[in-house]
């Protein structure tokens, strides 16, 4: 096959069976490498949904468990909601932004602001379960870089990802809450472009870029949490998806 430069290639890994709480996930990626027939190689890019992760760590809740609030209640008798759903939102915010027309927008403790604080119900097995953001998805994105490093000896990077709604644009597109091994922002500012011209206000959310990409070859309903990036030149780094989150003195629409 011929190879172009820069070219960039999104391989899906297929295979990977039903994650349960305290599964080895590095185990199954692995499994799953074989299986595809690929080798991780350095400067590979390992694209993991969060639902997988969640999953793994126990972030799973029964939804019969919980007590909703009065302010729980009222929100899902208004708006036709599950008010333990509501509940299991509510506690995983830390600032609620909007609850209007049946859409609850909030902060989670990560600094993320997303719909329903991430919480949500979607490829969970259970009519009751709903699964929760890893408590700390840079962490966790550290660990399994680390897991998947050592057994391969390549020196890769890791991308967990949740897929967050964007205002003024309709659809929802991934993006990277947990980073490891990357410098999930490409910096412009002060260097010239094509013409001359210093660039003053061009950061580039590579880490979210490369999330969304792999999206398109793991899809919703294909039962493939996992991609491997091929051929992106980036920038080595500890990395943190805390370094995407709009800093609060600079959000004008807070």
């Amino acid at each position: 096959m011929t190879s172009f430069p820069g070219e960039v290639r999104i391989i899906p890994l297929r295979g990977i069976p039903e994650v349960r709480p305290g599964d080895d996930l590095c185990e199954f990626i692995m499994r799953a490498c074989a299986q595809t027939g690929l080798e991780l190689a350095a400067g590979d890019v390992v694209i993991v949904t969060h639902k997988v992760v969640s999953k793994a760590e126990g972030r799973v809740v029964t939804l019969g468990e919980i007590e909703p609030s009065d302010l729980a209640v009222r929100f899902a008798q208004e708006n036709g909601k599950d008010p333990r759903q509501v509940e299991a939102v509510l506690r995983e915010s830390v600032r609620v932004v909007r609850m209007d027309r049946g859409v609850l927008i909030a902060q989670t403790r990560h600094g993320f602001v997303c719909a329903n604080a991430g919480v949500d119900a979607s490829n969970v097995p259970g009519e009751d379960t709903v699964c929760l953001l890893p408590i700390d998805p840079d962490a966790s994105a550290h660990t399994l870089r680390k897991g998947l490093s050592g057994a391969t000896g390549a020196d890769i990077a890791v991308i967990i990802t949740d897929s967050f709604g964007r205002p003024w644009r309709y659809g929802i597109t991934n993006v990277a809450i947990g980073v490891s091994g990357i410098e999930p922002l490409a910096d412009y500012r002060g260097q010239p472009d094509q013409w001359g011209r210093e660039m003053t206000a061009s950061v580039i959310a590579v880490a979210d870029e490369l999330a969304a990409a792999a999206e398109l070859v793991m899809g919703k309903t294909d039962a493939c949490p996992v991609a491997v990036l091929r051929g992106y030149e980036y920038r080595r780094a500890a990395g943190s998806a805390r370094e995407l989150v709009m800093p609060a003195e600079k959000d004008m629409f807070r």
